[in-house]
């Protein structure tokens, strides 16, 4: 049905700094699915991303490749800015200096699901790569959308961590879209592939259905210097 279409696009081109990444795609998404986009750096994911981004952005929650975390601030209040918007600037100044006990509770739930209760009011410069990361991603679910959209989200996760966080994100969100490297979770985890390569979908199907050689194409490096 036509309703259950979230993102469409048709004969879109795209571009990055000027520069045309993406040429005369065409893709719809439906509610619902579970897509990963998948190719090489540079080759548009992240653009993409965003196009998809301004067609739902009240339905979704943004979880950027650059954990993009304010350092001195503990991982409560990282995570609390997933609903900044949706209170008062006295409520969130309150909350700066006193944290509030329903959204505390609410966030030491959400630290207990990704393993960082222990550093619940540990400032953020303090923890590891992969911490930070975890924490990116519970402030993008602590925003209670539908979608998630996520620009390599688990890059720095070790490889049981980053299944099991992917499996909270599905858990919470109606439908999940995300742009990663790690090719055999696109395969093993997710319902449909995007391959991005040469400025162009290569392939768009299901997981399995994108065979060997198809893959190898994905990864070729491109006929010019850059995307």
């Amino acid at each position: 049905m036509i309703n259950d279409v979230l993102f469409a696009l048709n004969n879109k081109s795209i571009a990055f700094k000027k520069r045309q990444v993406l040429s005369n795609i065409s893709l719809k998404i439906r509610r619902g699915e579970t897509v990963a986009i998948i190719g090489i750096s540079g080759c548009g994911k992240s653009s993409l991303l965003k196009v998809l981004l301004e067609q739902q952005r009240e339905q979704c929650s943004l979880c950027p490749q650059q954990p993009m975390l304010v350092e001195s601030l503990s991982v409560y209040h990282n995570i609390y800015m997933g609903q900044l918007q949706q209170h008062n600037f006295f409520y969130n100044l309150i909350n700066l200096m006193r944290p509030f006990s329903k959204p505390t509770a609410e966030i030491r739930q959400l630290t207990q699901l990704i393993g960082l209760e222990s550093q619940l009011f540990t400032s953020v410069d303090q923890l590891s790569g992969g911490q930070q990361q975890r924490t990116s991603i519970a402030r993008a679910l602590y925003q209670g959308q539908s979608i998630f959209l996520g620009d390599e989200p688990l890059s720095s996760v070790d490889p049981i961590q980053a299944i099991a966080m992917l499996n909270i994100i599905k858990a919470r969100h109606e439908t999940v879209v995300i742009a990663l490297h790690n090719k055999e979770m696109a395969l093993g985890e997710f319902d449909r592939i995007i391959a991005l390569s040469n400025s162009s979908i290569i392939f768009d199907g299901p997981a399995n259905e994108l065979n060997d050689e198809l893959m190898a194409n994905v990864y070729q490096q491109p006929d010019k210097s850059h995307c």
